[in-house]
């Protein structure tokens, strides 16, 4: 059998560091800490664990199909929060701009398959991707018979509207990624705004992936949204978000990775497109996962305090890594991109001497056209465990570096 469709999606990370690593014994294991994987580590809102208990007790709840739109209980929980989130008039976002989504890895990887055709103008259709990058981006490309461009980053956001006009004629789907992984950046209202005009002159679909935007340290990220209804007021268009949809799940918000609840939302012709391919291959999110996550886009202060714990472990690391390795307090997410001079040999390092893992950046980035990665060297640390746990890896690592 031939499986070599997917021979062009790049190796994934978390492989490669363990094969990295897979021969090494730690000499130093006292203050040893997996900070390769950005899964969060604070505590489950207890409202949450309260209504799956109480949801999943009731058998109604497992002899119904769940809607592939959600219920009316989430669909009013997320509209409200985009709402609100946004900037937003009362009734712009509806039950139409919005689908749930089993975690927004299903839908970021599924969005190529909804808005690439197998042409453009005549020519393999191109998807553009920040690098470094998100890997199901690059899923995305290829399960759709895409090519993908990866663009690297100029200040932590990709800088696509300096590319040949041939390469926008053929482009289909192009991601952003706000704030930004790993950097941490936060892309400007102006930055956003130029994208969502470029998206609308060469006709591709803009996905703001937003997963990271309620964890920041001073100013919240501007929503692609928001600036779609900036534009709107300026320009008095009727479909708001024309060519524009963003992403965003519990994950990194709320501390629910398992939960695996997220959403996709925009442009309401794109939202229909792929509500018609989920109702022949996507999962919808069962009726107690849909009434936890609606309780949970409707409480900020669970948020707040998540918050708070982040910008607390940012303080920590600047103690300890401040005025080293290029250090940036992340503006939002919870990553840490630091200049080590060679990834991999600083992975293996830290692996070697104190047990702690790393991300090599490289592993998160392609050569560009030149044949550089501009991952190369970088490590990424998440910022996850608490800070018990973290203060004596920040302090191993700046002795060990």
């Amino acid at each position: 059998m031939d499986f070599n469709r997917f021979k062009n999606l790049p190796p994934y990370p978390f492989a490669r560091m363990r094969r990295l690593l897979a021969d090494s014994v730690p000499e130093d294991t006292s203050a040893a800490l997996n900070m390769s994987v950005g899964e969060p580590q604070h505590a489950v809102p207890a409202f949450v664990t309260d209504i799956l208990s109480q949801t999943a007790a009731t058998a109604a709840n497992y002899n119904k199909y769940p809607p592939i739109q959600g219920t009316a209980a989430l669909q009013q929980a997320v509209c409200g929060w985009l709402t609100r989130r946004n900037n937003l008039p009362e009734g712009l976002v509806t039950a139409e701009n919005i689908v749930p989504l089993s975690g927004s890895r299903e839908g970021l990887y599924a969005i190529g398959q909804v808005v690439i055709n197998r042409q453009k103008n005549g020519q393999i259709p191109l998807v553009l991707s920040p690098n470094p990058f998100y890997q199901p981006y690059a899923g995305a490309a290829i399960s759709a018979g895409a090519e993908i461009l990866y663009v690297n980053s100029q200040g932590g956001m990709p800088d696509y509207e300096n590319l040949p006009e041939e390469t926008l004629k053929r482009t289909a789907l192009a991601f952003i990624c706000n704030p930004s992984n790993p950097e941490g950046r936060l892309a400007s209202p102006d930055y956003l705004a130029r994208m969502i005009s470029l998206a609308r002159t060469y006709d591709f679909t803009l996905v703001g992936d937003e997963c990271y935007s309620e964890i920041y340290d001073k100013a919240a990220p501007t929503g692609l949204l928001d600036v779609c209804h900036q534009i709107e007021e300026q320009d008095k268009q009727d479909n708001v978000f024309r060519n524009i949809v963003v992403f965003n799940s519990l994950s990194k918000r709320s501390n629910l990775a398992g939960l695996r609840s997220g959403f996709m939302a925009g442009d309401r012709e794109i939202i229909a497109e792929t509500v018609r391919l989920r109702s022949y291959g996507g999962a919808p999110l069962p009726l107690p996962t849909q009434a936890a996550s609606a309780a949970a886009w409707n409480d900020e202060d669970h948020v707040a305090e998540n918050r708070a714990l982040y910008q607390r472990k940012f303080d920590l690391a600047e103690t300890y890594l401040g005025g080293k390795f290029a250090f940036q307090r992340p503006a939002g997410g919870f990553c840490l991109w630091l200049d080590v001079g060679d990834g991999e040999v600083a992975c293996e390092k830290l692996w070697q001497r104190a047990g702690i893992k790393t991300l090599p950046g490289a592993y998160l980035a392609r050569p560009d056209k030149d044949g550089h990665n501009p991952g190369l060297p970088y490590i990424r640390l998440v910022l996850v465990h608490d800070e018990r746990l973290l203060e004596p890896a920040l302090e191993k690592i700046a002795k060990t570096l």
